[in-house]
């Protein structure tokens, strides 16, 4: 009988230190944040999608302590020419700070930049002839200015 009250002891016991042992890391953030970071500004399609899908339910991302603030495209038009680059200058604003936040950011500026350029780029596809012609031209400007700039 005093085994089985010891081993009674125990289970609780254990539970209250698991407790313990996780309360203090509570805010921690999770370890693979560069991996989700990474993920999520690449130049693909399927990266700009995860993104946005993670953007908005920015709750589930909580953890991982993003900064998701955003001012679109800066002093430039988010909407040159009725063109909605908005959301392809929120995931670069993504990136940038982000990477600054975390002290890699110049080994990954070339990658933001190329993929602002994609996200453009994809935008654009959704025109048609001259239309497109001039989308594309004005991504490939504002892709120059965050290049030089940015």
């Amino acid at each position: 009988m005093h085994r089985r009250f010891a081993t009674a002891l125990t289970a609780p016991a254990l539970a209250f230190a698991a407790v313990l042992a996780t309360a203090g890391t509570a805010d921690a953030v999770p370890a693979d944040k560069p991996a989700v970071l990474a993920s999520w500004t690449q130049t693909s399609a399927s990266s700009y999608n995860q993104w946005a899908a993670a953007r908005a339910n920015q709750s589930a991302w909580a953890a991982y302590q993003f900064d998701w603030s955003t001012d679109y495209c800066s002093s430039s038009p988010d909407n040159p020419f009725g063109f909605p680059f908005q959301m392809s200058c929120a995931r670069h604003d993504f990136g940038y700070r982000n990477y600054k936040a975390a002290g890699t950011f110049s080994a990954n500026k070339a990658r933001l930049d190329s993929a602002f350029y994609e996200d453009l780029k994809r935008v654009c596809a959704n025109y048609s002839g001259g239309t497109r012609t001039a989308c594309n031209s004005t991504a490939w400007t504002y892709y120059q200015a965050v290049k030089a700039f940015g």
